[in-house]
């Protein structure tokens, strides 16, 4: 099962049946990824989810990622700091780094840099790039 961390602007994205991303949230349901969060990253979520849809939707989706058997709980042991750009997306990669994520899924500029890194080793992958390298199945 593929382990993944994902950046808001993606989780927004791919909520809504309607979006081409929507797929994500259906491997999600049936169990074919373990989607990692951290407090942080729950209360960004919610945030954002608020802003762009409504508190309702916001209730619905932490709920169903907080009581998913394949959620994962994972906070950040040590904070690297490698996105100067934006410190606030740190919290994502702080993140998948501790959790061994095999991606994290981002369409934020931002994580470019960590591209460039040799280590910590992170595989950014944007969501329509996700979205073409795996299947339904």
């Amino acid at each position: 099962m593929l382990r993944i961390v994902v950046d808001t602007n993606c989780l927004l994205a791919s909520i809504s049946p309607r979006s081409s991303y929507y797929k994500l949230y259906r491997l999600f349901e049936r169990e074919k990824l373990e989607w990692v969060v951290s407090n942080e990253i729950l209360t960004e979520y919610g945030e954002k989810l608020i802003e762009n849809y409504s508190i309702q939707t916001a209730d619905l989706v932490l709920t169903i990622l907080t009581l998913a058997p394949n959620t994962l709980f994972q906070e950040a042991y040590y904070n690297w700091q490698l996105i100067e750009e934006d410190p606030d997306d740190n919290k994502f990669v702080d993140v998948a780094i501790a959790a061994g994520a095999d991606y994290l899924i981002t369409n934020d500029s931002h994580f470019r840099v960590l591209k460039k890194l040799v280590f910590p080793k992170v595989n950014i992958v944007s969501l329509p790039d996700f979205s073409d390298m795996i299947s339904e199945d």
